[in-house]
């Protein structure tokens, strides 16, 4: 009895594990043709308290506020001159999210485009946003949500976060729905969000395996996509629903280093190994200094007091250390031994380029 507790409670434990390392589908891949769409568009900001535009400097602020008052029905002389400082000149930009319908609110995000101070305290006048094809899909207008401050005063100048950008939650509402493609056809398709053909496979099987293990319903195109077989109507989004929430074993990817050049920052990830090797480290400092002094010409000499520089150069050579590294160790083995000799993060990336040079690194090398 008690082994047979002890081999129930080992089989438990193996089965936790294994849904531990599983991700869901719907984190690996998504379905085709849900997507957002972009949209974009232009309009004014108003009842800024003096931080607006300097319409000599932004001619097209005017224009905009003219326009728009024309289309109230307010007239101005051609030879008016406006000077405006409670109007800013803005681009709205949001994000359409799939399957939203007409009278849906979305989070829009205002920035100006002129030499405006400040947003704060400003209120979007209406203003049509627009998808890539032209068409408006939102009208968007609200007070703005800007998370700053700033002062000034006698020269001085105090600022907290960014004023010329803000948010209106909520702050468009939609007009025009996107049609989709996910109801037509016999098939949908997912489409992983790292391409592997390991991964491809598992996760046909795994819908083979969950859906129909009788009859081949999944099948991978490519590393990235997979086709599926798949009811219609309104079956076809239980059928997605019940796919999206298998798990499958993701493929470990393959080994990379990844390198920022600009910061020195070096991420590897644990299937990076090297073969056999040995590297030599060392730093070498210069140091230059200057020593400003005064020459002073001899009594009766008729000379000149002049200034003179005396420049001193040292050059340091840090003792360089040999270090041998086995073949097949991993990624904690490596960073280890290289943090043994003092490497830093710069000393790093030229190692690892010489180790890769020298085929001594199992791994791609990505500079980016």
């Amino acid at each position: 009895m008690k082994n047979l507790i002890k081999l129930l409670s080992i089989s438990l434990l193996l089965l936790v594990s294994l849904n531990v390392s599983a991700e869901r589908i719907k984190d690996l891949a998504s379905i085709q043709g849900v997507r957002e769409n972009q949209l974009l568009g232009y309009g004014l900001v108003v009842g800024l308290d003096g931080s607006g535009d300097q319409t000599t400097q932004t001619p097209f602020t005017v224009q905009s506020t003219i326009t728009m008052l024309a289309q109230m029905g307010v007239t101005l002389p051609a030879s008016t001159s406006l000077q405006l400082k409670n109007v800013a000149a803005v681009t709205v930009t949001a994000s359409l999210p799939p399957f939203a319908r007409p009278g849906q609110t979305i989070d829009i995000t205002v920035s100006s485009i002129g030499n405006a101070k400040s947003l704060r305290g400003g209120t979007l006048v209406m203003t049509p946003l627009k998808g890539a094809d032209g068409q408006v899909y939102a009208m968007a207008q609200g007070n703005m949500l800007v998370s700053g401050a700033g002062a000034s005063a006698g020269g001085s100048k105090t600022q907290v976060n960014h004023l010329s950008v803000g948010r209106i939650p909520g702050g468009a509402t939609v007009e025009r729905s996107v049609p989709t493609s996910l109801g037509e056809g016999g098939y949908i398709y997912l489409q992983l969000n790292t391409p592997d053909f390991t991964t491809a496979t598992r996760l046909a099987d795994a819908i083979d395996h969950d859906i129909s293990p009788d009859t081949v319903v999944a099948s991978a195109l490519d590393a990235g996509t997979i086709q599926v077989k798949a009811p219609t109507g309104n079956a076809r989004v239980v059928f997605i629903s019940r796919i999206e929430n298998l798990l499958v074993d993701a493929a470990a990817g393959s080994a990379k280093v990844i390198v920022n050049a600009r910061t020195g920052s070096v991420v590897m990830n644990q299937n990076v190994s090297i073969d056999d090797c040995a590297v030599a480290h060392g730093s070498l400092t210069v140091v230059i200094s200057a020593d400003n002094a005064v020459s002073q010409p001899a009594p009766l000499s008729q000379g000149e007091t002049a200034t003179v520089t005396n420049a001193n150069i040292e050059i340091k050579a840090a003792p360089g250390n040999l270090l041998q590294l086995k073949h097949g160790v991993e990624l904690s083995d490596v960073v280890k031994a290289l943090n043994s000799i003092g490497a830093t993060p710069q000393d790093l990336l030229a190692i690892l380029q010489a180790m890769k040079a020298a085929g001594a690194l199992r791994a791609e090398l990505e500079v980016i």
